[in-house]
């Protein structure tokens, strides 16, 4: 066996900020049209028959118009609500599995950082905002110029889910 050592390494991440047009009930419903569940019953089914990769391809691509689905969510207000703290808040993990294989092929730890975290959340002022590590500070911190091309894909793809959204898109994603 092949002794590995431990390894600590600094990366910076780039967090957006993105104002979400409405409220809050709004924003939500309006991220979940665009950014749909994952069907994990249809993955389910790919697994048990052994499906091949261009089906799975295919099913994402119809489950996830803009590159993305959700695999999890969590409304964090009523458990945080217990603490006498009422800001509106839902966590995401959004991504695309035949994305994010695209990544897991040159190293398995890219799944750290995949599926990308998402949070919209209000502020005091009522502002609505979506938060998310803009995906290519996350991925180029693997060292490897094919994961980082991906995230730098990813930075487009979340883009055009800010504009479709009818928020701001931060020049950031642009850069790439």
């Amino acid at each position: 066996m092949t002794k590995v050592a431990t390894a600590a390494i600094a990366h910076t991440n780039v967090r957006l900020v993105v104002p979400l047009p409405g409220s809050f009930d709004d924003a939500v419903t309006r991220y979940g049209q665009l950014v749909p569940m994952l069907d994990s019953s249809a993955v389910a089914e790919f697994i048990r028959r052994k499906a091949p990769w261009e089906t799975v391809i295919a099913q994402a691509r119809e489950n996830a118009p803009h590159g993305f689905m959700i695999y999890w969510h969590s409304a964090v207000t009523p458990v945080m609500s217990l603490a006498g703290d009422e800001w509106p808040c839902v966590t995401y993990l959004m991504g695309n599995h035949t994305i994010a294989q695209r990544m897991f092929h040159h190293n398995p730890a890219v799944m750290l950082s995949a599926p990308l975290r998402t949070v919209i959340c209000q502020d005091a002022s009522g502002v609505v905002t979506l938060q998310v590590d803009q995906p290519s500070s996350r991925f180029s911190s693997y060292d490897d110029p094919e994961i980082a091309a991906v995230g730098r894909e990813l930075d487009s793809k979340l883009a055009t889910l800010l504009a479709a959204l009818g928020a701001p898109v931060p020049p950031e994603l642009r850069a790439g």
